[in-house]
């Protein structure tokens, strides 16, 4: 029934991939443009980490950056205690060195 009255109604093929067109649009600036502008920002603020930072993690360990590597940091957490995590790992700066 549907497909008989589609069949009678000509439409051009601009006004059948409009509506299409229009949800992308909508999905594109309130889902992905953020997200991504989130993760930009969070992957310059790893870019920007360096020796003394004090930062929390995913887990949620506090702890203070005490070595740089190509892919992972050395946290500090306690003294003579230090754990190597992933940069990725990082959730939050909590705060700079003085």
């Amino acid at each position: 029934m549907i497909a008989s009255l589609l069949a009678q109604q000509s439409q051009s093929p601009v006004a059948l991939f409009l509506p299409f067109a229009l949800v992308i649009g909508i999905f594109y600036l309130l889902i992905i443009r953020p997200m991504r502008k989130r993760q930009q920002g969070m992957e310059a603020l790893i870019a920007s980490l360096s020796n003394g930072d004090k930062v929390v993690t995913n887990g949620g360990i506090h702890g203070t950056i005490a070595g740089v590597r190509d892919n992972t940091f050395i946290l500090k957490v306690a003294d003579q205690v230090k754990i190597e995590i992933a940069k990725s790992a990082i959730a939050s700066l909590q705060s700079k060195p003085d």
